[in-house]
């Protein structure tokens, strides 16, 4: 009975059928989206227009919400690693998933060794008649650092709490990247970037994880306060009202006959690409995971 029990406990720990392909397919689909955006937003004179003006147009608002956004960078390093650190340590520590935190922290790491190689590799943003700086500054470091941060607690949370892990630290994330463009630090490009580099180095990370260990089992959604359908309805239904103001601050500057010169149409349609990505991100990435864990067995009587 007792190795009956373990037999099935393995099983049930095992990713569903087909997930590793869903996974591969995940991370290929960042890579491809990190190029794209690079290509785009710095390659192109349109793209460059697009997101330089979003930067420019952030001078608007530029008052105490800057004072706010710059608080709140300034503590940004510290409450991200703060945050992954005690999360981290308070799951490997009970749970003594010594190698899966291993996996996680290491897969964090990667992410911001490589945006500042990328940083450095990239080259400058060339002249497409755009008045811009040349400096290259995709991806954001700081946006960087806290979605890796928030990856790496989702990473080691159980699936029953990933749902809830993902929306909290999602919006932490869309939180630092709104940030930089508001204090006028990055692009909407240079933070749409860094979600998609964390997702590349991060998902293959969890691919790793949820293949050991019994934790991969859960009740499905509902099941748990953590894995309420709500923390998929709501990053949903926030990035539909995003694309609506990015569809209306586009069009009202759009050639035709209500056409009206931009103040901060850019900047708001900057803000809801940041919300959307972000909010995109989450939702596939939380729904990829709950695909892949296992439905625990009911108990036989």
């Amino acid at each position: 009975m007792t190795f009956q029990r373990q037999a099935m406990s393995r099983a049930a720990a095992r990713p569903a059928t087909g997930s590793g392909f869903l996974f591969v397919l995940a991370t290929l689909a960042c890579v491809a989206g990190l190029v794209a955006t690079y290509y785009y937003f710095v390659q192109t004179t349109t793209g460059q227009f697009i997101d330089e003006s979003a930067l420019v147009e952030a001078v608007e608002l530029h008052g105490p919400a800057g004072k706010a956004t710059t608080k709140f960078l300034d503590l940004l390093p510290t409450v991200s690693l703060v945050m992954a650190a005690v999360v981290v340590l308070f799951v490997t520590v009970i749970r003594k998933h010594w190698a899966e935190a291993g996996i996680a922290v290491a897969a964090c790491i990667g992410a911001n060794i490589a945006t500042q190689v990328l940083k450095d590799l990239l080259p400058a943003r060339p002249d497409k008649g755009v008045v811009t700086l040349e400096l290259n500054s995709l991806p954001s470091g700081h946006t960087t650092l806290a979605a890796s941060a928030a990856a790496a607690v989702f990473l080691m949370a159980s699936p029953r709490w990933r749902p809830m892990a993902g929306f909290v630290g999602g919006t932490f994330a869309i939180a630092s990247g709104v940030s930089t463009l508001i204090n006028q630090w990055h692009r909407p490009a240079d933070v749409v970037a860094a979600f998609l580099l964390v997702g590349a180095f991060m998902i293959p990370a969890g691919w790793l994880i949820i293949r050991r260990g019994s934790w991969n089992a859960w009740d499905g959604f509902g099941g748990h306060i953590g894995s309420a359908r709500l923390w998929l309805t709501l990053p949903v239904a926030i990035g539909l009202a995003s694309a609506a103001v990015a569809l209306y601050s586009l069009a009202r500057i759009a050639p035709s006959p209500w056409q009206e010169a931009s103040t901060t149409h850019y900047f708001w349609a900057g803000i809801s690409l940041i919300v959307i990505a972000g909010y995109l991100a989450t939702v596939a990435t939380t729904s990829l995971f709950a695909y892949a864990a296992r439905r625990r067995v009911p108990a036989r009587r």
